[in-house]
């Protein structure tokens, strides 16, 4: 059977939650979203299109490095095995679309870089070239506080 390999990007709309299966291997598991933005040129302003809401699953070492790595509104891209999966509710048949993950890393098209030894802010905005051209150089620090988002440290080597 051939598999099908893609790469989403989105945002973690859930916080991941932890399980192990009877066999006793850990998995973690997260819903990743994604919503079209198009610009629209007649009213100026960016709008909502079509959505994406997919299951992804992580499993042994990945699922370790998720769990203690992200949390809800993260960006992400994530690569791996996309499949349908059908069930019945009530009598009534439904599909899911699941995504078993061989590799999640954060989006960093969408944090600010500090300066060196800091940590990243995330940001929350439309595409690129679609922000306010109001905004002054310090406005757009990175290295202001973020109201409350939380920080994530990477680690150059």
């Amino acid at each position: 059977m051939n598999e099908v390999t893609v790469t989403v990007m989105g945002y973690v709309n859930s916080t991941p939650t932890e399980r192990r299966t009877s066999e006793g291997k850990k998995v973690v598991s997260f819903w990743l979203g994604n919503t079209e933005r198009r610009f629209d040129r007649n009213s100026g302003k960016w709008e909502n299109g079509d959505r994406l809401s997919v299951r992804v699953s992580c499993w042994r070492r990945l699922a370790d490095g998720v769990a203690t790595s992200l949390a809800k509104g993260d960006p992400v891209l994530v690569t791996g095995r996309l499949y349908s999966r059908n069930y019945q509710v009530e009598g009534q048949w439904r599909s899911a679309t699941e995504l078993d993950a061989h590799a999640v890393g954060l989006d960093l098209g969408r944090y600010d870089a500090l300066p060196k030894g800091g940590p990243p802010a995330a940001r929350h905005e439309d595409p690129p070239g679609s922000a306010d051209p109001t905004t002054t150089p310090e406005e757009a620090d990175p290295a202001k506080e973020v109201g409350t988002q939380r920080k994530l440290a990477l680690v150059a080597t």
